[in-house]
């Protein structure tokens, strides 16, 4: 537990112990605690998951479907083989076709989607499909999780080179090929995870949970500071504002010039373009 905080919080080892000790062995306590002291800057969820296999990111023609499809297996070996490559298109192609698949879907061991019929030849159920994997590869292979944006505006997508990483950006208000190049812009912005990776596209879709969370560190840090009750407030609402501008996609600064915000790269695209939604899956991230 130690090693995982260390990971997650970038603490001292003696730091960790104490608040492991002090949360009675809560990991997520023990965050908190590290970031009230100041021991740690922010929670690297990150790669928490140890899995290796693809992520796949597919987008139509016409900028209007875009998929996602993460199979993961636990070695790179198996993930790097061709063979294994091959299945994690087929899931894409599988998704693309299946209109009933709206957003993001989290399928693992047990979802539902694996008793969906296959479509890619050979009969069977998606679940029957990856059992079949898992034979053959000797692992554990899993469907982490599938997305599916159909549009009527446009869809871009962003695939890192090493297939760790992938993003769908849905786009309103604006169609084309000049569209699909901004909306491949953001996906690969939101793919960058810079300063962070976002939560929401604009303030109202932050989590309370967050916001509340993120709050009470703020306030026990300001506290600590001695100053008086009403600039400990200013304080607080200076950080919260803070990190708003952070999370939310449309105020972070554009990873490839970061004299403009993703909202300014809206408006350069055109007057009443909105981004509607986006999806970022990291290998193995919970």
């Amino acid at each position: 537990m130690v090693a995982e905080l260390r990971a997650r919080t970038s603490a001292g080892m003696m730091d960790c112990k104490k608040a492991l000790e002090e949360s009675g062995g809560d990991l997520e306590m023990a965050i908190d605690y590290l970031r009230k002291k100041g021991m740690a800057k922010a929670d690297k969820r990150a790669g928490r998951a140890a899995s290796e296999g693809q992520i796949v990111a597919q987008v139509s023609a016409d900028g209007h479907v875009g998929v996602l499809a993460e199979l993961n297996c636990e070695t790179d070996f198996v993930g790097r083989n061709d063979e294994f490559k091959a299945l994690a298109r087929s899931m894409a192609d599988q998704v693309n076709q299946d209109a009933a698949v709206s957003g993001v879907v989290p399928v693992g061991a047990e979802g539902s989607y694996l008793a969906t019929a296959w479509s890619q030849g050979g009969g069977g159920t998606v679940g029957e499909i990856v059992k079949a994997a898992s034979a053959k590869t000797g692992e554990n292979v899993v469907l982490r999780r599938i997305a599916r944006f159909a549009s009527s505006g446009t869809v871009g997508s962003y695939l890192h080179h090493n297939g760790k990483v992938a993003v769908l950006v849905e786009l309103q208000g604006v169609s084309g090929a000049a569209a699909s190049t901004v909306a491949k812009s953001i996906a690969e912005h939101v793919a960058a995870g810079v300063p962070t990776v976002a939560v929401a596209v604009d303030k109202d879709g932050v989590p309370a949970d967050l916001v509340a969370r993120e709050r009470a560190i703020f306030e026990e840090q300001a506290r600590a500071s001695g100053k008086p009750a009403n600039i400990v407030e200013k304080m607080v609402t200076g950080r919260i504002d803070k990190y708003f501008a952070e999370v939310t996609l449309l105020n972070q600064a554009w990873v490839r010039d970061d004299s403009k915000t993703i909202r300014q790269v809206l408006a350069d695209a055109g007057s009443g373009v909105t981004i509607a939604r986006f999806v970022r899956f990291q290998m193995g991230e919970e």
